[in-house]
């Protein structure tokens, strides 16, 4: 063989492998932007009670108190599927305070729960948990309700 003829066919051969290796990652990314468009999502709201029993006016802002101060207004969250994997991330809302007591106590400042609305895009599926930076990370339950819509409830 003559050596103008191997070099030729060596620069092919490496032209060819590029050409293949490109189209290679250019497939993987678009496959990858497919399945994430195939995967269907919903929107949801993630209702978060936190059973501090704190004092406060019913109905006002809150965060959680007492071995909940970690849950408050801009803390980060992550949103896990069954498997673990993160699915959405955000930060916390704050919270409005509801009654822990049916009674009523005829006073303004009772013993309350803080509540958490949360809305978040995820996959269609079961088996999601809340996770926080403190504590372990909260089971979500799917509940629909035809007046409050698709809901994930989770209690501390």
């Amino acid at each position: 063989m003559h050596a103008g003829t191997a070099r030729r066919g060596a620069a092919l051969t490496l032209v060819a492998a590029a050409a293949l290796l490109g189209a290679g990652c250019t497939g993987s990314e678009d496959d990858a932007d497919a399945a994430a468009e195939a995967t269907p999502t919903e929107q949801r709201t993630v209702r978060l009670l936190v059973r501090d029993a704190n004092i406060r006016e019913v109905g006002e802002a809150c965060s959680g108190a007492g071995g909940y101060i970690y849950v408050h207004p801009t803390a980060p969250f992550t949103i896990t599927d069954a498997a673990g994997a993160a699915v959405t991330t955000g930060t916390i809302p704050a919270g409005t305070a509801r009654p822990a007591l049916e009674q009523d106590l005829g006073v303004e400042r009772v013993p309350t729960f803080c509540e958490f609305s949360i809305p978040v895009k995820v996959p269609v599926g079961d088996g999601y948990r809340l996770v926080l930076d403190e504590g372990n990370p909260i089971p979500l339950t799917k509940q629909d309700d035809e007046v409050e819509g698709k809901i994930l409830v989770g209690v501390l």
